[in-house]
């Protein structure tokens, strides 16, 4: 495994071998994003699709600040940009389902949508997007690995606003990326979050200077020990969180297995009682023949 090492004598350069911290770790992920504006813009480019020059400014709103706590579960790590002045953007990673990722990505793009300044006309509301990474399929009958969502007819797809939108990116299904997705290198992207070892950053820095630039400030990150402390605290999070998840999981499934036999146990009891029943009516009819034989 690789150590934190100082970083005057240690690079990305000379870094081999498996990395302790994946880029899957929220934490990781926004600090990466948050330290290198130029991985940040290029992101964000490829996502949306731009051309270059389209992104004149950028800013990271949430920046992560020191005194946040790390270990809450409940922690978001997003990464909330405004673009060029206006426009909102929000990037998430999330590899734990929760199953509610749906509304929860609805609620943070409505949130950032609701920025129009009092008195302003509402065609100056600024576009908003939410962009999640999931390290699971969303929607098990309907795979994708680069979906993106709109208002729409829903008779014939015409878009209704190009301002409100929300993309989901399956790290899990690289396989299933459109040659669109390959245009933009959004495939890329993904294999340098889901990256198991240094080697495999070094693949992709050899393909573009900006997965160079990523793979240099991704080291720092890594080789630096408040960083790491702070990273192994939000892994211990989501170790807790899929720990009850599962735990929850395994719950569900005792309880539906008892409720099965519960109602196997009723049935069997029910078909008990209508036997008896039978067998007193038949009883009834026979003493009442014997009554009328004796007398």
């Amino acid at each position: 495994m690789e150590k934190a090492q100082d970083k005057r004598n240690y690079s990305f350069r000379d870094a081999t071998g498996p990395i302790d911290y994946r880029l899957t770790n929220d934490y990781i992920f926004k600090r990466l994003l948050e330290k290198n504006e130029d991985v940040l813009r290029e992101l964000i480019r490829a996502m949306l699709h731009l051309k270059k020059g389209e992104i004149t400014d950028l800013r990271v709103i949430n920046p992560f600040m020191p005194g946040d706590k790390i270990t809450d579960r409940s922690v978001i790590l997003d990464v909330n940009v405004e673009l060029n002045h206006a426009a909102r953007i929000d990037l998430e990673m999330q590899v734990v389902n929760n199953f509610n990722w749906p509304e929860r990505s609805l609620y943070y793009v409505c949130r950032n949508y609701l920025n129009l300044v009092r008195n302003e006309d509402f065609d100056h509301v600024a576009p908003s997007w939410h962009i999640g990474f999931l390290d699971y399929t969303l929607f098990d009958s309907h795979p994708s690995f680069y979906a993106t969502y709109k208002l729409m007819d829903t008779k014939d797809h015409f878009v209704y606003t190009d301002k409100f939108s929300i993309g989901v990116v399956d790290l899990t299904r690289i396989d299933l990326a459109s040659a669109e997705d390959r245009h933009y290198n959004i495939d890329k992207w993904a294999k340098l979050f889901k990256a198991k070892t240094w080697e495999d950053i070094k693949m992709l820095a050899k393909q573009d200077v900006f997965f160079s630039k990523a793979g240099e400030t991704y080291f720092e990150i890594t080789a630096d020990e408040h960083e790491r402390q702070l990273a192994e605290g939000r892994e211990v999070a989501l170790l807790l969180e899929r720990g009850q998840k599962r735990l929850m999981k395994e719950l569900k499934s005792d309880l539906k297995n008892t409720s099965t036999k519960l109602q196997r146990a009723n049935k069997r009891i029910a078909e008990q009682d209508r036997h008896i029943s039978e067998q007193d009516k038949r009883i009834a009819e026979l003493e009442a023949l014997l009554a009328q034989t004796e007398s």
